[in-house]
């Protein structure tokens, strides 16, 4: 099928990376087994909204590797169109080092990604016209734009593209400071995405960073004063914040659960319930409890986008 014949709900792009999670707890250089899984925030949201049906495509770069073949498999078999995912013959995969989790808390992380197929994302090479404009909807993460400067051109380029034809887009900010020089270089150019953004999905803790307030109320202001038109903010077992542009606020209870297993990739789920309710025309308000009821799915499982519903799981919840 040509770009120009799919209709797709949502885009993203981004980095994937080989997971490799341990299988007993201590530090790296003493686990001997690990299970190699997959990782990336924009692959968890892509897979996550295609389990509950919806039409997704992820573009990316990766190597010519057995990684970047795993991944660009693994994707597919979750229904993510991979069309626009290309082979760099230049740049390895990315790999990420994840601890097993104790008792709910993060597990330590160590990434391999510095100089990555995907860091070498560029507008020029890969970004696709047809495919984003056959799109409903782009989804961005801090993350993919923090890797390089031709991914940070690729994710102004994107947004923009996508704001002038009409199109919605979320962006979560997803802080990784240390892919950054300064934590005012972080906030700065993530802004100025957000900014560009319809709905902005950050954490309580993030949202502090990037405005410099600490309640949600003016949290949520300070991107709905510069055109962004809802503000979603994660308050953790709490819940989440919403307050939009049409003067709707809200507190939406937080899901109990029986266990926190691991906690990396309940952002992703958090943000695969806003977008699917807002697409499907959800209330902003069931459309944020779609997002802690996914959120608390992902939280009760190992890896960062094994526990993520299917449509009928999240009916039956």
């Amino acid at each position: 099928m040509s770009a120009h014949e799919l209709q797709l709900d949502v885009v993203t792009y981004g980095e994937a990376l080989a997971l490799l999670v341990a299988d007993e707890v201590g530090a790296f250089e003493d686990v001997e087994k690990y299970t190699r899984r997959l990782a990336g925030a924009e692959t968890n949201v892509a897979i996550g909204l295609a389990r509950l049906g919806l039409k997704v495509g992820w573009l990316s770069r990766v190597g010519d590797d057995s990684f970047g073949r795993f991944i660009r498999k693994r994707v597919a078999q979750e229904g993510v169109d991979v069309s626009r995912v290309t082979t760099d013959t230049r740049y390895r995969t990315a790999i990420q080092l994840k601890a097993k989790a104790v008792n709910g808390a993060d597990p330590a992380i160590e990434y391999y990604r510095k100089g990555s197929a995907a860091s070498h994302l560029s507008t020029e090479v890969d970004f696709d016209d047809s495919y984003f404009g056959n799109a409903r909807h782009l989804h961005a993460t801090g993350i993919a734009a923090a890797l390089s400067p031709t991914t940070m051109a690729f994710a102004h380029h994107a947004l923009e593209y996508m704001r002038v034809r009409g199109k919605t887009i979320s962006f979560d900010p997803n802080l990784r400071p240390t892919l950054w020089p300064s934590q005012e270089v972080m906030a700065e150019k993530l802004n100025e995405l957000a900014f560009k953004a319809h709905w902005v999905l950050p954490g309580l803790s993030e949202g502090k960073i990037l405005t410099g307030y600490t309640e949600p109320r003016d949290i949520a202001a300070f991107y709905l004063e510069r055109g962004v038109a809802m503000v979603v903010i994660k308050l953790g077992e709490e819940g989440a914040y919403f307050r939009t542009a049409q003067g709707q606020e809200g507190t939406v209870p937080g899901v109990r659960v029986p266990e926190v297993v691991d906690t990396v990739g309940a952002g992703d789920g958090f943000a695969v319930g806003v977008i699917s309710g807002m697409l499907e025309g959800l209330s902003v308000e069931q459309a944020v409890a779609r997002g802690n009821r996914i959120g608390a799915f992902a939280i009760q499982v190992v890896g960062d986008m094994e526990g993520l519903p299917t449509r009928a799981q999240l009916d039956a919840a």
